[in-house]
């Protein structure tokens, strides 16, 4: 919705105060668009495999959206690691072993579908449940590898944020080469009237005026937005981890979750209060 509403002020702020002194129509040159986009289209294919390219495909759409990680959802999800816990701490690691099966059959589990819609962070936290359930574990190495995995998500969260920031870079040199062609055709074109060559030249020039606002007033931001996400993505992973290192150091399922409360962003943190509360209110 802010992407949207920042497109606005800038095209407002640069189209709209053109317009009060100079002609819209100056700046349509449909050709100059259409090699600035085929330019940025190009580069991104060129530069990127498959993979990425799906990958910004994909994530793009998400941009326009409003983010699913809010305080409300932490909540679910702190509730839901206490129930899960305590089931433990009541009955044994053997009585979540269903839960972890069959997910979309588990009662728990059923209660949050805030938390469960996001399936990768499901696959994360059963997955760590069913080594629990196997078996002694040592609490040093699981969290190396749970270090290392959120890692590689990371990693490949970020890749979209990468090829657009890449792309957001390269878009102002594309509108300089689309206005060296135009000038290049105003040179070959010197004997037209001064009318002719001033609109001519005036086009070139647009190219350069659009690979600019692409970049910065466009992609740019989109880049940013990108990165965003990606960063209010992985919270889940570290909330979902420091909760289950400390019920495997055999802390009560009540300090359990305060350690997940305590590594999320001011923004979406319950107060110990609030979270209390909420627990046991689903309890009744």
């Amino acid at each position: 919705m802010f992407l949207i509403i920042g497109y606005v002020i800038i095209l407002a702020a640069s189209v709209g105060t053109y317009a009060i002194h100079g002609s819209l129509a100056a700046l349509w040159v449909p050709t100059e668009y259409i090699a600035i986009f085929g330019l940025m289209i190009g580069g991104l294919v060129a530069g990127n495999g498959i993979k990425t390219i799906k990958s910004v495909a994909g994530a793009v759409p998400g941009v326009f959206k409003g983010s699913p990680y809010n305080k409300a959802m932490y909540v679910d999800l702190l509730a839901m690691l206490y129930e899960i816990l305590a089931k433990v701490r009541k009955e044994g690691l053997m009585s979540i072993e269903g839960d972890i099966e069959n997910p979309d059959g588990s009662a728990i589990f059923g209660k949050y579908p805030s938390v469960t819609v996001d399936h990768h962070a499901m696959e994360f936290l059963t997955d760590y449940l069913r080594m629990m359930v196997g078996g002694n574990l040592n609490a040093f190495e699981i969290e190396n590898l749970m270090d290392m995995e959120i890692e590689t998500h990371h990693q490949e969260a970020h890749t979209p944020v990468h090829a657009v920031t890449k792309m957001a870079d390269g878009v102002p040199a594309f509108g300089i080469v689309v206005a060296v062609m135009g000038v290049v055709n105003v040179m070959g074109s010197v004997g037209q009237p001064p009318a002719v060559l001033g609109k001519m030249i005036g086009g070139a020039l647009v190219g350069t005026f659009l690979g600019i606002l692409l970049s910065y007033g466009f992609v740019g931001p989109l880049a940013g937005q990108l990165e965003q996400k990606m960063e209010e993505g992985g919270k889940i992973y570290q909330c979902m981890k420091v909760v289950l290192l400390a019920s495997m150091n055999g802390y009560a399922p009540q300090v359990a979750i305060e350690f997940g409360r305590k590594v999320l962003f001011s923004t979406d943190r319950p107060s110990f209060k609030e979270l209390e509360e909420e627990i046991k209110n689903r309890k009744k």
